[in-house]
């Protein structure tokens, strides 16, 4: 098997790059948002698991529990927390196992499942979310001031909706 050297990969891959988007128009913007995401959430999961001992994808859930008034399908909720619906299954099946949400048939539909906040969960919530706001707010607001905010409120808004209804 034949090995490229670092000059021709590098070659290879601004070739691509460059007849793809001419002029690489945006690519360090593109480049800058993963790596600012990535940042962030890996320092985000960090404080929240270290101070709480609740991983951020968890307080997510709980989170989009709180925000809908306690219960969700489990199907919007897997939606909202950005999560795959298996994935969403295993992680709703730990959370009942700590005692943080508990599953119920939907009302409407048998087949249905609802996922319900205890307690317990909006006990936890109460616990983290001030660890979690103080994170995003030393992170990443203050980073910015409230013109740049709006701005990429904004751009990141319509990108969102145009992905979603593209």
């Amino acid at each position: 098997m034949q090995v490229l050297s670092e000059p021709d990969a590098a070659a290879h891959f601004d070739r691509i790059l460059a007849r793809e988007v001419p002029g690489g128009r945006g690519l360090k913007a593109w480049d800058a948002l993963l790596r600012a995401h990535a940042t962030l959430l890996r320092q985000l999961e960090t404080d929240l698991e270290s101070k709480t001992g609740l991983a951020l994808a968890d307080f997510d859930v709980l989170a989009q529990l709180a925000i809908a008034g306690g219960s969700l399908r489990m199907t919007e909720l897997a939606d909202r927390a950005l999560i795959s619906r298996s994935g969403m299954t295993r992680r709703v099946t730990r959370l009942v196992h700590e005692g943080l949400v508990r599953r119920a048939h939907a009302d409407s539909d048998a087949r249905g499942v609802v996922v319900q906040l205890t307690k317990s969960g909006l006990d936890r919530l109460t616990v983290a979310a001030p660890v979690h706001v103080r994170g995003v707010s030393d992170l990443f607001l203050t980073k910015l001031d409230d013109q740049e905010l709006a701005v990429l409120e904004s751009a990141l808004a319509k990108v969102t909706l145009d992905c979603t209804f593209g």
